[in-house]
């Protein structure tokens, strides 16, 4: 590009009050709208697989291995695992539904109907660190005590010192085959008297809460002893499977190949990934969609740079053709009508770039600010599992959206600059 071409781009560029301007200014205004929305939304979807993946690594172990039913044989599992090259740490766990009934509240009992997890507390230290998490009380698990999640015992009204009550589905066997035994008055009666045994509650002491940060575990999940579990489910011995922490989450299949080769063959293993790999497929594949969905938006500007091109071109027929009168070579027209989609595309991007990262840096504060205004809450956790916006800014990413997006703007200026440089010089000076 010449000084010539710049010089006569630039000058062609100048702020009119004319209709050309107008839409200069809407291309440009196109250029930014586009890469600022590109990149905040790549780098929030980049942030969300991020986060999600780092809360399943914190509160999950990297494999989990069982048969589908009960292990009674978990102990000799659990040494073979532990003989396991890329294991650093095995520990037993039984987990299912029940119901968990918090103390009185203004006369008024709660129930809900979480997930209990239940543990051995120095095991699970070597997979899976929960005191972390502790935000009240301490990590204490001994006889009859429990750690509720955050969200948990909001619902509940619960507090660390607090006594609630579970209620297991361990026995609905034992409670249907005495309902089947009743044939008459004297039989209804015994049976109602061992159904009330076999109704009552454990209760648990509260000694600790715990929040993750994802609502998900923060709500659903209280943390019990293991023989507490047991005794629930009326596993006796037995648990429902055992979990593993390896050296490297990224190498979990691998390890689990190994582990199964020495485990009986109605084993199965599951890494990390394969138990969440539905979320974290929908999330790249949402990242790819948006990505190219919102591409449209700079594609729909680089039309507006070519619309206000054609337009500059016919009114500057005359010029044109005496440029090229004058000597002016087909590459110096061609830049000087190239250089100026080159400029509104420059122009466009920069600011667009210098927006979208300034809306990653305060997008919780803008998020707080749009639900005052607008009066709703926007990214509600209840939805996202989140209570602030995740986002992670990927170079190669911003460098793919502000290279693509200045790479369009130039090649939606080449064909009216083409077009302009192929004028006939004195067909041009003829033109009204």
């Amino acid at each position: 590009m010449t000084h010539f071409s710049l010089f006569l781009a630039l000058r062609y560029l100048r702020p009119k009050r004319t209709f050309v301007s107008i839409i200069t200014l809407i291309s440009i205004l196109g250029v930014t709208l586009g890469v600022t929305v590109l990149i905040l939304v790549i780098s929030v979807m980049t942030g969300f697989d991020r986060e999600i993946r780092k809360s399943v690594l914190e509160f999950d172990a990297h494999l989990m291995v069982g048969t589908g039913g009960v292990l009674y044989d978990w102990r000799e599992a659990l040494q073979t695992a532990n003989h396991i090259q890329g294991i650093v740490g095995v520990a037993p766990f039984v987990q299912g539904p029940v119901i968990l009934q918090g103390p009185p509240v203004e006369g008024t009992i709660r129930r809900t109907a979480p997930k209990l997890r239940g543990i051995d507390p120095e095991l699970e230290l070597s997979v899976v660190d929960p005191r972390r998490f502790i935000i009240e009380g301490e990590f204490k698990l001994e006889e009859n005590e429990t750690i509720l999640g955050s969200r948990l015992a909001q619902t509940l009204g619960v507090h660390v010192g607090d006594t609630v009550s579970v209620y297991s589905p361990g026995n609905l066997d034992a409670i249907f085959t005495e309902l089947d035994k009743i044939q008459n008055k004297e039989d209804e009666d015994a049976a109602v008297t061992k159904l009330r045994e076999m109704v009552l509650p454990a209760d648990l002491t509260v000694t600790g809460i715990f929040e993750t940060g994802r609502l998900i575990y923060d709500s659903e999940f209280f943390l019990v002893p293991l023989h507490v579990g047991q005794e629930l489910y009326m596993l006796g011995d037995g648990v429902h499977g055992l979990t593993a922490k390896t050296s490297d989450p990224y190498h979990a299949a691998l390890v689990r190949d190994q582990l199964l080769t020495k485990l009986p063959a109605d084993y199965q293993a599951h890494t990390w990934i394969d138990m969440n790999r539905d979320r974290f497929e929908a999330i790249r594949l949402e990242r790819s969609v948006m990505f190219f969905l919102l591409f449209f938006i700079v594609l729909v500007a680089a039309f507006g740079i070519m619309n206000t091109l054609i337009t500059v071109t016919v009114q500057k027929t005359r010029e044109i053709g005496i440029m090229k009168a004058l000597g002016a070579t087909t590459a110096q027209v061609v830049w000087v009508f190239l250089a100026q989609g080159m400029v509104v595309g420059l122009f466009g991007t920069l600011a667009g770039l210098g927006l979208g990262m300034w809306l990653v840096q305060y997008r919780n504060q803008v998020r707080n600010l749009l639900s005052q205004l607008l009066g709703i809450q926007v990214f509600p956790q209840q939805i996202y599992e989140f209570a602030e916006i995740p986002a992670e800014i990927i170079p190669s990413d911003v460098a793919i959206i502000c290279g693509g997006a200045f790479l369009i703007c130039t090649l939606a200026a080449l064909l009216p600059a083409w077009n302009a440089a192929r004028l006939d010089p004195v067909k041009a000076l003829r033109h009204e």
